[in-house]
């Protein structure tokens, strides 16, 4: 085996991580007898070869070992290297992505259509693999199939031969997933492929089969879906509740579709049981990524019936999309079966149904709540994390949070190995959700020798419920080291007090101002000058301190552009005097840093009518390179000017362009009328999509700022309506 291994130069080549000398060990270690060395292998390969998916010189040396790695039966963990395979060769360039040579990305396209056409090249390796002994194989090779073979039609029937005598339930599955895969590469068969997937939905088969059958028509064709789609999915989730934990046995082609043409469909057997599941063997641990992700799946896992529906489920939750209410229903279902586990799986599929598209969610989020109760820990936990990102939308549950945080004060706080303690999930969730009850336990948490570093990020929502913590913020204020580390433990405390507009804490705010060290020294300074501008009038103390700061602009000062600028914001806040301020902030908007000039147009936004002597510069900047230079800028000019001629083509061309500036418009919008806004903000409140939604990522306050644009744009049509 690797035969010519030797004569390759890999130090030549290259990886993640620098010259691919070490590439032949970790082949080698592919084909070890010790599970944990072919496991760190594994986990070096994708870690530096195919390091997140990408495709190097010595990626396309390692294809040919691969293949040779995937053809020998004596090798063992091959469905580790068949999914490796697949990844490499299966990444799908658009016809209309050709790039020029000169292209700095030409490479890395290039390298992934040669890592393509080698792999689809010695696709036929797979062919022999559908029937292999090895259970890890078998459910890596129909994809494989799918993604990589050049004759998609050859699979289909040999994936449709295998169904028909393949004995474990998660290989079948995979055989119907793959279809699926098959039908949206391959338009032409689609037909096929969705009438064969029909037959088996209606088929009195195994539920599990059926389910995934249900799943695949809706990724890859969602309008054949039948009107009672939901009412049939609860039923088969019943009927595999119904069953035994654990596998039972199964002749093979007893519950399987036979392989006859869709247009004759042999008669499967009525008899429901579920199909066999092959014993997993225990293997060691290692110090791996991937021997961690393994280890978190199988422990996700244990115990629980039926594990894989949580990912068919999956499937069809993304392939009925924008379809809601059938969602919610599908969910509120699954949030109230017996089986824990299809619960915990229903919570976090509730958290991708809530972060993407917008609803009625009251009884969803109700049932979430409910789950705070269960003895599960792991259940609890995930539904107290669930409820964290919904903030305002979390009211329905907001009692059994309170239950939950009244009946655990030990998970008022989570302490970590490293880095400083955090507030509990429920006790986050409560405050998020703008629950005066979280008061007190946050009250409690201040009295702690370290208080929980995010507690001041949660008073936002608290509003004037939580004035009574003011005190204890300060306090801690005042009592912070002015070290290398005050940015990290002053930050959300200054954070906290601006949220309460706390202004007595002016003198603790101006300790940290003059007695920031070099270390992150604007980031402070940028947070106390927050804080004294939502301290308003109240913070007249600050005066002579902000005034000196102004006096300081200037090279080798130690106070930038921005600086000044935020110091200007701040004085006008407290003083209400533009004289003072106005050349700052003009000489802010020429400043060669892109931040300056956006802190100088949001200041001068702030002064309205007094500052439209910098109209003219801030006209200017309506062309700038930079999208939110010039967001600001317009805004600014909207305000200190009264006029939207000049500023609303840009906001109007950053709203439809820039889905992420809609905040911002929004509650330009709701204070100021432009002529064709009321269209826009009709179109947003119709759109089911969230305005902020992305597929594969998300961020904590998604939904926040969703649900905050939303409410701006109903306000502003009503000043529409109004005006």
């Amino acid at each position: 085996m690797f035969g010519g291994i030797d004569e390759v130069d890999w130090a030549s080549l290259a990886h993640a991580y620098g010259p691919a000398d070490d590439v032949p060990h970790m082949l080698f270690g592919l084909a070890s007898a010790d599970p944990a060395e072919r496991e760190t292998a594994l986990d070096g390969m994708y870690g530096a070869v195919h390091h997140q998916g990408d495709v190097y010189d010595s990626t396309l040396a390692c294809i040919p070992f691969l293949i040779e790695l995937v053809a020998n039966p004596a090798v063992q963990d091959r469905g580790g290297i068949v999914e490796l395979l697949t990844s490499i060769g299966g990444i799908d360039l658009d016809g209309d992505d050709e790039l020029d040579p000169e292209d700095e990305e030409f490479e890395y396209a290039a390298n992934y259509a040669m890592a393509s056409s080698a792999v689809t090249a010695s696709a036929d390796v797979f062919l022999a693999l559908v029937d292999a002994q090895d259970r890890g194989v078998r459910l890596a090779a129909p994809l494989a199939l799918a993604t990589l073979h050049d004759d998609p039609e050859l699979v289909l029937g040999l994936l449709r031969e295998r169904l028909a005598v393949e004995p474990d339930a998660e290989v079948r599955f995979a055989c119907v997933e793959a279809a699926g895969r098959i039908a949206l590469r391959h338009r032409q068969l689609a037909p096929e492929v969705v009438e064969w997937l029909t037959v088996l939905t209606r088929a009195p088969s195994h539920p599990g089969l059926r389910l995934a059958a249900l799943a695949q028509l809706a990724r890859c064709a969602p309008d054949t879906l039948p009107a009672d789609v939901v009412p049939g999915v609860t039923g088969l989730l019943r009927e595999l509740r119904a069953e035994p934990v654990g596998p039972c046995t199964e002749p093979a082609a007893t519950a399987a579709e036979p392989a006859a043409p869709v247009t004759e469909p042999a008669g499967p057997s009525t008899e429901s049981v579920t199909p066999a599941a092959e014993p997993v063997a225990e293997r060691p641990s290692t110090p791996t990524l991937l021997g961690r992700l393994r280890e978190m799946h199988e422990a996700d896992r244990a115990g629980r019936g039926a594990p894989w529906t949580a990912d068919l489920l999956r499937t069809l939750h993304s392939g009925l999309g924008n379809r809601v209410d059938d969602r919610i229903a599908l969910l509120a279902d699954q949030l109230c079966s017996p089986d824990w586990g299809q619960r915990i799986d229903a919570v976090r599929m509730s958290s991708g149904l809530l972060r993407t598209w917008r609803g009625a969610y009251d009884e969803l989020v109700g049932l979430i709540g409910e789950q705070l109760a269960d003895p599960e820990k792991g259940l609890a936990d995930a539904a107290a994390d669930a409820l964290g990102e919904l903030f305002g939308l979390a009211a329905p549950a907001a009692d059994a949070l309170a239950d939950r945080v009244a009946a655990d004060p030990g998970a008022w706080v989570r302490e970590w190995e490293s880095g400083p303690p955090t507030l509990g999930s429920a006790v986050a969730a409560l405050a998020r959700a703008g629950d005066r009850r979280a008061v007190p336990v946050l009250a409690r948490t201040l009295e702690l020798p370290e208080a929980p570093h995010d507690l001041g990020y949660a008073l936002d929502h608290l509003g004037a419920a939580a004035t009574s913590l003011a005190p204890a913020l300060r306090h801690r204020l005042g009592e912070v080291e002015l070290d290398e580390r005050l940015y990290d433990r002053a930050g959300p405390l200054l954070y906290g007090l601006t949220a309460l507009r706390a202004a007595d804490a002016v003198p603790e705010v101006l300790r940290v101002l003059r007695g920031a060290p070099d270390h992150r020294r604007e980031w402070v300074a940028e947070s106390a000058l927050r804080a004294l501008t939502a301290f308003g009038p109240g913070a007249q103390e600050a005066v002579p301190e902000l005034r000196a700061l102004l006096r300081c602009v200037g090279v080798g000062s130690g106070v930038s552009a921005s600086l000044a600028a935020r110091t200007a914001g701040a004085l006008w806040a407290i003083e209400g005097d533009a004289e003072p301020v106005l050349p700052v902030l003009r000489a802010a908007l020429s400043a060669a840093d892109s931040g300056a000039r956006r802190s100088a147009a949001t200041a001068l936004g702030a002064l309205g009518p007094a500052g439209e002597e910098a109209s003219g510069a801030l006209g200017d900047l309506l062309g700038a390179p930079e999208p939110w230079t010039r967001l600001d800028a317009a805004i600014a000019l909207w305000r200190v000017t009264g006029e939207h001629g000049r500023a609303w083509p840009v906001l109007l061309a950053a709203w439809e362009g820039l889905p992420n500036t809609r905040v911002p418009i929004a509650e330009c919008l709701a204070e100021l009328t432009a002529e064709g806004a009321e269209r826009i903000l009709r179109d947003e409140l119709a759109a089911l999509r969230r305005h902020n939604a992305i597929d594969g990522g998300y961020g904590s306050h998604d939904i926040f700022t969703d649900e905050k644009l939303l409410a701006l744009c109903r306000r502003a049509l009503t000043r529409e309506r109004t005006a």
